[in-house]
């Protein structure tokens, strides 16, 4: 079973840049409604692909450099990366359907 990992500026490289899985990042606050809505999803998402794409996820509140590295000007922000480059995003909440396909294809 596979869980979402907390990422900040110091191990995002390790984390997210050099796995060996594709990556799936949430830009997300404690505050945010949206955002508690779409967590739950990507914990289905973590466990249903079990190894094969990791989750992280990244405040926005405590990692505000992570946030303007990538500008993200709204929550939740999702970012897909795949061998260290940043393939695919999208804003706001997503069914779980909907987030497999986009990372269906890099698996």
């Amino acid at each position: 079973m596979s869980t979402p990992i907390d990422v900040t500026q110091s191990t995002f490289k390790s984390e997210v840049v050099e796995a060996d899985t594709p990556v799936i990042v949430d830009f997300w606050a404690q505050w945010c409604g949206p955002c508690t809505k779409l967590s739950p999803i990507l914990d289905e998402v973590a466990n249903e692909l079990d190894g094969a794409v990791k989750v992280a996820k990244v405040d926005v509140d405590s990692e505000r450099g992570l946030s303007a590295m990538f500008q993200v000007m709204s929550i939740p922000t999702v970012l897909i990366f795949h061998n260290g480059e940043m393939v695919d995003q999208f804003t706001g909440v997503q069914p779980k359907e909907t987030i497999l396909e986009r990372v269906q294809n890099l698996l």
